[in-house]
């Protein structure tokens, strides 16, 4: 019995029925004793006054793991796990000091004098311990670098803006005069040969400028003041030159020794337009009638081109010789077929085309694309159209503003060129073949009747009723295909110059 009443007495010792006045708080009275605590430092109840409120709270160093912990002083540098707390404090020291002036007592104090000291007084250098800290000498920048926190503004070179911009100058190069110039839409009084020779017509005479040296020539006048030079034309290689005249005749010239060679007559009008496709010469004239001849042979004229029924103002011959195109005062288009292709007398155009509205003088091929043709209309139309001849479809038109007497493909950049009379009398350059408008040239006073392009492709020359010639460099020259250019105008011997009789 006296076993039984042992245990019950440990039984009731050890029974939890009463508070324990002496043991810790529960965690959610501590909690509640700090959030009701009037000050940061204050004690909870029951605990002794040497147990600091931290040493309860939930350890903040995870068991096991030697990391440091972020400072938890204001202000201090981002947690770098190399420093210790010694040296945040010092670093924290130094980004105060960095913006104040400089003790005039650490003036005359030498760099090595403040490392020793460091050394001394902190364990360390005192460099070490900067915020931002760069170890050994800094490396020398690439070349060309630019340093963009010291500049307000730097721009790196794209590959297309390393490309060189082009540059078109508003003013002509040079202005020559040209008096007694005819003021007649209808008629082509300038062009430009392969060995850079300019040829104008005034009135009755034709002169000669040579645009390598500056001389001038006056190769031919006519006999009766009466009369006058309607047309020009150079043949490819540049030595004979094509006169088609108002009595309906089209002389032929050697220029090198200034000698008319022959004078074909066979047209009943004034003869306004020419162009030349190797030995053949193709002549339009007022009366409406295209006529084909063969220098080489003395009785020239081989066929006629009937199809217009008033002035034939524009013809040229496309790049590769297949095809004719027309431009006349009824406003049509013609195209016709090489001479070699057709059967007979009787030549039918392959293309016959009337969207012009007005007088078609205006007519270019281009180079790059012989199957492209360009026509310009007078003043009641003003449009630039682009014709595709192999499909006969009109692949774009654009509506000028003004009235177009002359188009020209410059092939530097791939660019139409335009000359217009009333109501804008100037020049225009548009980009191919999105004919988006690239520069604009003034200075005729008067409209501009006639372009031509210089053998290097580079600069244009223009004649306007106002008496001048006007040269225009507008087309920067490709070196390489300047040398290309050189190689094949230098002078050979020709099949005309062979056969002509």
């Amino acid at each position: 019995m006296a076993q039984f009443g042992f245990d019950n007495d440990i039984h009731s010792i050890l029974k939890l029925d009463m508070p324990i006045t002496n043991g810790p708080m529960a965690r959610w009275q501590r909690k509640a004793s700090s959030s009701n605590a009037p000050a940061p430092n204050g004690l909870s109840p029951g605990k002794s006054a040497n147990v600091s409120l931290s040493s309860s709270k939930t350890p903040g160093k995870t068991p096991g793991k030697n990391k440091k912990q972020t400072p938890s002083k204001m202000g201090g540098d981002r947690f770098i796990p190399t420093r210790n707390s010694k040296q945040m404090d010092v670093a924290s020291f130094l980004l105060t000091k960095e913006n104040e002036p400089e003790d005039a007592n650490d003036a005359g104090v030498s760099s090595e004098n403040q490392k020793a000291w460091s050394v001394s007084l902190n364990g360390y250098n005192i460099e070490d311990a900067k915020i931002l800290h760069l170890g050994g000498k800094p490396l020398n920048a690439p070349e060309g670098y630019q340093n963009n926190l010291k500049v307000l503004y730097s721009h790196v070179a794209t590959p297309a803006s390393i490309k060189k911009t082009r540059y078109i100058s508003s003013t002509p190069e040079r202005i020559l005069d040209a008096p007694d110039l005819r003021n007649d839409f209808y008629l082509n009084l300038l062009d430009w040969s392969s060995r850079n020779l300019l040829a104008v017509a005034l009135h009755n005479s034709v002169y000669l400028w040579d645009a390598t040296h500056g001389d001038i020539t006056h190769l031919m006048k006519m006999e009766s003041d009466e009369d006058h030079i309607c047309s020009l034309s150079w043949t490819k290689e540049g030595r004979y030159l094509a006169i088609g005249t108002s009595d309906g005749n089209v002389q032929l010239w050697d220029v090198e020794n200034q000698k008319r060679l022959r004078c074909m007559a066979s047209h009943v009008a004034r003869v306004g337009s020419l162009s030349w496709n190797d030995y053949i010469l193709s002549s339009g004239a007022r009366s409406g009638q295209i006529h084909n001849h063969d220098v080489r042979l003395e009785n020239h004229h081989i066929c006629t081109l009937t199809g217009h029924s008033q002035e034939v103002c524009g013809l040229k011959w496309s790049p590769d010789g297949r095809y004719l195109a027309s431009g006349g005062n009824d406003n049509l288009v013609f195209v016709w077929p090489c001479v070699s292709q057709a059967s007979g007398r009787n030549i039918q155009p392959v293309h016959s085309w009337s969207e012009h509205q007005g007088a078609v003088k205006a007519l270019a091929w281009c180079p790059w694309q012989p199957n492209i043709l360009a026509s310009g209309g007078g003043t009641s139309d003003r449009h630039i159209r682009i014709w595709n001849v192999n499909s006969g479809s009109c692949i774009s038109a654009l509506d000028t503003q003004s009235q177009i007497s002359s188009l020209m493909f410059a092939p530097n950049y791939k660019e139409l060129v335009s000359a217009h009379g009333f109501a804008q009398n100037n020049i225009a350059i548009w980009k191919y073949p999105s004919l988006s408008k690239v520069a604009e040239l003034n200075g005729h006073e008067d409209r501009v009747l006639n372009l031509t392009l210089s053998p290097d492709c580079s600069t244009i020359a223009s004649v306007a009723g106002d008496e001048t010639i006007r040269l225009w460099k507008s087309f920067e020259v490709d070196p390489v295909k300047k040398k290309v250019k050189e190689r094949t105008i230098k002078s050979t011997s020709s099949v005309i110059h062979q056969s002509i009789r």
